[in-house]
């Protein structure tokens, strides 16, 4: 897999840019503040829909115009695909499949597949739960986009019955209503969100054993990362980090077991106005040598978990493709570099250097690995607004 052609109108920093692009490694370089991260980005937002610096698609937009559009030419084997998407801030986002619109822009989620390296991944470590909940979610809908709608379903759910129990533990207080809605709300709740969990669960079986390897092949060995699933159900181990190799409990029991902690959780959610029990409230626990990792690694250490946790993406990624579609995920290093001592950029370097494509952002040359910019890599000037081959 790899992308061919980026073409980009009214997308951050750029006017409009036609970038053709090949497989093997490309360095993105120029002075802070050029663009190098929006040409990244826009490569992102094909494949997730999303982008990994802002929330909203609002600063996506080009200043002064109303729309921006990504277009992007895909390679995977002998196939080709292109997928073009329009951004309009505060209107339904559209697409194309090859030409054809579709229904729901999620129906494009993976034709491309990425896994993006960047500065921000150090708060996979030192920062809160919902950044760890997102990156197995965002895995969750890299490996399987059906996911994409249980995610979907799982947050429009909860939005709506925060309502609900806002509004229903107002009218409680003063005496007037009652909360017997909320039980279809909880039955809904309940049911997505024990597909959500399940698909969670089974995906941190299969992520354990790469982001061990993965961890060790960056740290050299320094210590063991496990992983593990901290959940508000009772079911899961009353709280705690579920335990490698422990039985995974079907969709339907954890469904029963969403809704009664719902039953048992009803006075308290009714008082605060909040849904206490459910995914959103789950963390991704992150040990080395028994000890959490927030809190207890050092700097270095807590990017090399960080590191082994997008490597063992990628690798999960790789073995996903069949041998009909070679090369895996195309890897996107923004800026990762010049966070990182010599030692962990050299063995980063060696690890995604045999990937069929590498996009890698950087201030300066210097700061991309020999592995990646020797002989047959190509290298990309970003000025402001323009991206020249060959600068």
């Amino acid at each position: 897999m790899h992308v061919a052609h980026l073409s980009l109108v009214d997308f951050r920093s750029y006017p409009a840019l036609e970038l053709e692009l090949r497989p093997g490694t490309t360095t993105f370089t120029g002075l802070n503040g050029q663009g190098k991260t929006n040409l990244v980005e826009a490569i992102g937002y094909v494949a997730s829909l999303g982008s990994h610096r802002v929330a909203g698609d609002a600063p996506l937009v080009r200043q002064g115009a109303e729309r921006a559009v990504v277009r992007a030419q895909l390679v995977r084997g002998e196939r080709r695909a292109l997928v073009e998407l329009e951004i309009t801030p505060g209107r339904a986002n559209r697409a194309r499949l090859n030409g054809a619109p579709v229904r729901r822009p999620r129906e494009v989620l993976g034709v491309l597949r990425t896994v993006l390296f960047a500065p921000e991944d150090l708060a996979l470590v030192k920062g809160d739960p919902d950044g760890r909940r997102r990156y197995l979610d965002d895995l969750l809908v890299t490996r399987w986009p059906r996911v994409a709608g249980v995610r979907s379903d799982y947050e429009r759910v909860l939005r709506q019955r925060t309502a609900l129990l806002k509004s229903a533990g107002a009218a409680l207080r003063g005496g007037r209503g009652d909360a017997s809605t909320l039980e279809v709300w909880d039955e809904h709740l309940a049911s997505v969100g024990a597909e959500l969990l399940s698909a969670r669960l089974a995906l941190l079986g299969d992520l354990r054993g790469p982001a061990g390897q993965a961890y060790r092949a960056v740290s050299r060995g320094q210590s063991e990362l496990e992983l593990g699933y901290r959940s508000s159900l009772p079911l899961l181990a009353e709280g705690a980090a579920t335990s490698p190799g422990g039985a995974v409990p079907g969709t339907e029991d954890l469904r029963l077991a969403l809704l009664a902690a719902m039953a048992e959780q009803r006075k308290a959610e009714l008082d605060r106005g909040v849904c206490l029990v459910g995914p959103h409230r789950d963390d991704l626990v992150l040990t080395l040598g028994g000890m959490p990792a927030k809190g207890y690694a050092s700097h270095g250490e807590s990017w090399s978990v960080a590191l082994g946790l997008r490597l063992a993406s990628y690798r999960l990624l790789l073995e996903d493709d069949s041998s009909s579609d070679p090369g895996g995920p195309v890897l996107v290093l923004d800026d990762v570099f010049a966070e990182l001592d010599a030692g962990r950029r050299e063995r980063l370097a060696e690890v995604v250097a045999g990937a069929e494509q590498v996009l890698v952002t950087a201030a300066v040359p210097e700061d991309v690995p020999e592995a990646l910019r020797g002989a047959g890599a190509d290298r990309v000037l970003v000025t402001t607004g323009s991206a020249v081959r060959g600068g």
